[in-house]
């Protein structure tokens, strides 16, 4: 299943580290925050805040009844075309069903098609793609 995304844009810092992030280049926060108030005014529930990886942010969102992560991340490119980011949906799930690989199980179409229509729904977001995660 396609749950992956690519997109270009030169709306969010790509520049200017922050003294919070675990590593100098972990940039994203700023997408996650904007990608979290565009689920909530879509009256989608999303967790309160973005987490940190040592890549980049993720949140959580709740659709029927389940529980989804979105993981953002910036990709390093040519500044000329805008700046890469990529991403992925996956279930939010407990230590050991992550570790049996639950995460990438049962993430439902309408989840993915919540975050497509967000994301398309900017001009601030250019040549989305979504893809299988491998193909990141």
């Amino acid at each position: 299943m396609e749950t992956a995304f690519q997109f270009f844009s030169t709306t969010f810092n790509t520049s200017v580290s922050k003294d919070y992030f675990i590593n100098p280049s972990c940039f994203g926060y700023d997408l996650a925050e904007w990608l979290i108030a565009k689920l909530n005014a879509s009256s989608i529930a999303t967790s309160a805040k973005p987490a940190q990886e040592d890549f980049g942010w993720f949140f959580t969102f709740c659709l029927d009844g389940t529980e989804y992560r979105v993981v953002v991340g910036f990709q390093p490119n040519d500044p000329a075309t805008g700046d890469c980011w990529i991403g992925w949906v996956e279930r939010q799930v407990g230590f050991f069903a992550s570790i049996l690989g639950g995460r990438k199980r049962g993430v439902s179409q309408d989840a993915i098609a919540v975050l497509d229509k967000v994301l398309r729904s900017s001009s601030e977001i250019r040549d989305l793609k979504w893809c299988r995660p491998e193909a990141l």
